[in-house]
Order: C-alpha cells, then sequence, then structure tokens
C-alpha cells in the first residue's frame, strides 16, 4: 500500500561550479599551521603539585 506518492519536477545533476559551492559550504577547512594554545592535562597536575607545596599561612589562637 502506497502512503504517498511523489510527483515532482526530475531533479537534474548539479553542474561542477555548484558542487564546489556546496562542499565549500559544507567543509571546514583548518589552518595548516595554528597558533591556538594546545590543551595539556599534564599542566593542571603541575598547577595542583605547586598549590598543595606552597606555605600555608599561619593560624591565630
Amino acid at each position: 500500500m502506497i502512503t504517498h506518492a511523489t510527483a515532482g519536477p526530475a531533479l537534474a545533476p548539479a553542474d561542477l561550479t555548484e558542487r564546489h559551492a556546496v562542499t565549500d559550504l559544507m567543509t571546514v577547512r583548518e589552518a595548516p599551521v595554528s597558533d591556538a594554545p594546545v590543551w595539556a592535562p599534564e599542566a593542571i597536575g603541575i598547577l595542583l603539585l605547586a598549590l598543595l607545596l606552597s606555605p600555608r599561612e599561619p593560624r591565630e589562637k
């Protein structure tokens, strides 16, 4: 049993310039060399170690 029928115009294949335009919109280009900072998990460990080894303020009695 057919629940719907398609009665639209036949689509023509895209020509080369249209394909390039769509491809440019869909792809994300990345720079070959980036100056962006890179996440380094070992930096967090170093900061935690420095925090734990730092001297504490004297307590008042």
